[in-house]
């Protein structure tokens, strides 16, 4: 569960009840539940590993407001295109990653600055504007399928936005 929680970039914290009475008793208080794990997200409480549960709150918490702005993977991008010109590296299409933001999506794929991203849901990425242009038209709690390019070789992730 743990390892769970910190994929989908979640923070908690964890309370052993049978170590630490307080946390038993807050537990019994909230729930009227002596079973574990107990996952308390807000308001909500989710007894035992539902994984289907746990991605549906998760879900509603991270969903933007209506008229919000669409998920970011938290990269900083250029054309991949004008990089390899300034750098000398021939010709290259996509999306270079100049950065990438910690505990942000593109940190939870594993991206890195100087992969190039080829693709997002099997739609070609030509450039920077390309990844703005299909992210826009994605939500909070859907999973993107990401290929890449580093060094040269193709990789491809998915990351629960």
């Amino acid at each position: 569960m743990k390892e769970y929680l910190s994929r989908k970039g979640v923070p908690f914290v964890e309370k052993n009840v049978a170590a630490d009475p307080i946390a038993a008793q807050e537990m019994m208080r909230k729930t009227r539940q002596r079973g574990v794990p107990v996952i308390t997200i807000d308001d909500q409480v989710v007894i035992g590993f539902d994984r289907r549960a746990l991605d549906q709150i998760l879900a509603q918490k991270q969903a933007p407001k209506p008229g919000g702005p669409p998920p970011s993977l938290g990269l900083k991008v250029a054309d991949a295109a004008r990089i390899a010109q300034k750098q000398a590296l021939g010709l290259a299409t996509g999306a270079y990653v100049g950065a990438v933001e910690p505990n942000s999506p593109g940190a939870r794929a594993g991206l890195q600055p100087g992969d190039i991203i080829t693709a997002l849901n099997g739609r070609a990425v030509g450039n920077a504007e390309d990844v703005a242009r299909i992210m826009s038209t994605m939500s909070a709690g859907q999973e993107l399928e990401i290929f890449f390019l580093r060094g040269g070789k193709g990789t491809r992730t998915t990351v629960t936005l």
